[in-house]
């Protein structure tokens, strides 16, 4: 059998980790030498959506959405069971699990050690330990759509039914996302206006997504395929993650005292993250094996609920709580162990093929 061609990541793409710790000392060093530059922009604002941080979150999101081809869509019939078991994954079991581990670390064994109560963007004043939960739920019921197109071809998935669930994940977080996010945001008692979440969706999802797919049409018809593969998509390889660290300069501008003050916040949001991601794989995965998929649909199924769409939890989070809440800082955190976590998940999958058929 002829050996599958191993594929780089980006230099964005495998430093990110890396990128996003030099972003949090660029916001940190902002932060304590020009205080008023991030809350100047953030009070750009229409709506209570910051225009600096709306512009840079589209283009976090559109190149993502302008690689969905939609037609493929109808293909996933020929395959159902591992579509279904991802659907199942990421909007009956993840989102759940996601919020029972959080708050269990940080509601009850870390309670102690993180600071009382900070104030969100509407003026509530809520414990600090709610705020980070609540940035863990966002990450959990945003599901990937972007790198984990990566991550299965790194281990050797099928790259066409990887494909096929990015673009049904992007459509069903139309539907589940400002529900599922707002129940679950409620249980954690948190104030949750309905009309802004389900505006941070329409913002941060549908309009990327329809701006994606009507002018992948139009470039398509006056450029060619080829064109629009081998030149367009190559220029916006890195305007995804470049917005992405600019929109985290800021954020970090605000978080900066946090930072130095509570060092250990950034590992105890982590724990229950990495716990999480690794739950969720080992479900997906065994799940995976026990109805008898192949390895090439298993390992994609498998990731995909266990990666996170943070570039949607960061942009939400932001809009309801603000740049400055320990809910956006959760979100950030889930950057910081996204690439290293999932190259170990590749790695664990590569190694394990022979348990498929």
């Amino acid at each position: 059998m002829k050996e599958i061609p191993e594929k780089k990541l980006s230099v964005f793409e495998k430093y990110l980790t890396l990128w996003v710790l030099l972003c949090i000392g660029a916001g940190i060093v902002l932060g304590k030498t020009a205080p008023g530059v991030a809350f100047r922009l953030d009070s750009l604002a229409v709506y209570e959506v910051s225009i600096p941080i709306a512009v840079c979150l589209f283009f976090m999101m559109y190149p993502i959405m302008v690689k969905i081809d939609f037609a493929e869509v109808i293909k996933a019939g020929k395959t159902p069971r591992p579509v279904i078991l991802t659907m199942v994954i990421n909007w009956c079991i993840k989102p759940f699990t996601m919020y029972l581990i959080a708050t269990f670390f940080l509601g009850y064994i870390f309670k102690d050690y993180l600071p009382g109560t900070e104030i969100i963007k509407d003026g509530s004043t809520v414990d600090i330990y709610r705020s980070y939960i609540s940035g863990a739920i966002l990450l959990g019921i945003a599901p990937c759509t972007a790198m984990v197109l990566m991550w299965g071809y790194l281990a050797r998935g099928n790259d066409g039914l990887t494909l096929v669930m990015v673009a049904i994940n992007s459509l069903t977080m139309l539907v589940f996302y400002a529900p599922l996010g707002g129940f679950l945001l409620k249980v954690n008692k948190m104030p949750i206006p309905w009309e802004t979440i389900v505006l941070s969706v329409l913002i941060y999802v549908a309009l990327p997504l329809v701006s994606g797919y009507f002018s992948r049409k139009w470039i398509i018809k006056t450029k060619g395929l080829v064109w629009f593969q081998q030149k367009f998509l190559h220029f916006l390889t890195p305007v995804s993650i470049t917005a992405l660290l600019a929109t985290l300069v800021l954020l970090f501008s605000f978080k900066g005292d946090v930072i130095i003050t509570q060092k250990q916040a950034i590992l105890f949001i982590a724990i229950p993250l990495f716990i999480q991601t690794c739950f969720i794989f080992a479900i997906g995965y065994a799940l995976a094996r026990f109805f008898r998929l192949a390895y090439r649909d298993a390992a994609p199924a498998a990731m995909i609920g266990a990666s996170n769409h943070f570039e949607v939890a960061i942009a939400t989070s932001t809009m309801l709580f603000g740049l400055s809440s320990g809910a956006s800082l959760a979100t950030v955190v889930g950057v910081l162990i996204e690439v290293p976590v999932m190259l170990m998940l590749v790695k664990i999958c590569l190694k394990t093929q022979n348990w498929f058929k």
